[in-house]
């Protein structure tokens, strides 16, 4: 396109990538860091070229129908795009970019210090501690369970469960994933690590389980009433990928009944609100979706969201595009 791309971003990013998106686009930032509304996203997507999104936008059909034909690119930022119907962007041939990749390592980080935490009972005792409960050092109180020898089952296994899976192994845990597809011997070798294709085996064989599959289609918990009772009592489960892939009043009710012995969150069902009745439970480590907060890989997704519009903008294929806007 001829001139500056017209920009409009929906959150605070770092400052360093504000400055940079200043000087090469015409940006219109949110000093604010609120979230827009259904009718403010229209409203931007009605005055830009290009619109940066992250994952807490909602881009449904309906709002991608009332943008007007001026948007040709959704440049999102954050590795998802469940937020995003793609086929309506498709049809509106609206380009979608994302930044696949930059949170990997921070995101398995979160989730191997989940599968310590929780384990170990490192809130409850903390909590002990603060609340000045602590009676000083017992052979019986505050036992949780070792990591090494248990079995970790983890479920979806792209970038980040194979992260997850190089780290767990430093801590003597088996690993055990499904997948919708096998990945190659040299792979499973590298990790050792071993494909189960019945989720309900993994899920039931597990001493810990671990989500970091994308939303279902169909907006369907994977782990749900059933398969939570398919889980050992003693297991424990860590999701930090999306909070809607666990059924959340199933597993209260499950950590409150001891059903199951504990769980690490770091998504929730409803965010920013998070059920009170998690947050009571002592059995339960809650984090508000720190997976991707670091500064080195906001600074790299910002870098990416930069890279993929100027891209478009001087007529090439975006590095990471998601789907042809112009098929």
């Amino acid at each position: 396109m001829e001139g500056k791309p017209a920009v409009i971003v929906t959150r605070r990013l770092l400052p360093e990538t504000e400055r940079r998106m200043d000087e090469l686009f015409h940006v219109s930032l949110n000093p604010t860091d609120a979230p827009l509304n259904r009718p403010q996203l229209i409203a931007a997507m009605r005055n830009c070229d290009v619109l940066v999104p992250t994952v807490t936008d909602r881009i449904d059909a309906e709002i991608i129908a009332a943008a007007g034909d001026r948007i040709k690119l959704i440049a999102s930022f954050g590795a998802g795009v469940d937020h995003i119907d793609l086929a309506a962007a498709r049809a509106r041939k609206i380009m979608v970019t994302n930044t696949p990749g930059v949170f990997t390592d921070d995101t398995a980080d979160m989730t191997m210090a989940l599968i310590i935490a929780v384990p170990r009972r490192f809130v409850d005792g903390g909590r002990v501690l603060r609340e000045g409960n602590w009676q000083g050092w017992s052979p019986s109180s505050m036992l949780g369970h070792r990591l090494g020898g248990k079995l970790l089952g983890i479920i979806g296994m792209g970038r980040i469960g194979q992260a997850v899976a190089h780290r767990a192994r430093a801590f003597g845990l088996s690993i055990a994933y499904h997948n919708r597809h096998r990945l190659p011997e040299s792979i499973e070798n590298m990790l050792g690590a071993r494909w189960e294709p019945d989720l309900d085996t993994l899920v039931r064989d597990a001493d810990i389980l671990t989500l970091h599959a994308p939303a279902t289609t169909n907006g369907q918990p994977v782990i749900d009433a059933r398969r939570i009772a398919l889980m050992k009592a003693d297991a424990y489960i860590i999701n930090t990928a999306r909070g809607g892939l666990i059924d959340e009043n199933a597993l209260i009710e499950a950590l409150e009944s001891g059903r199951i012995g504990g769980a690490g969150l770091d998504v929730y069902a409803h965010e920013p609100d998070v059920d009170p009745r998690l947050i009571a439970l002592p059995n339960v480590s809650l984090l508000p979706h720190l997976g991707s907060a670091t500064f080195e890989g906001r600074a790299a997704s910002g870098e990416k969201v930069i890279a993929n519009i100027r891209f478009w903008a001087d007529g090439h294929r975006p590095p990471d595009q998601v789907l042809q806007g112009w098929a």
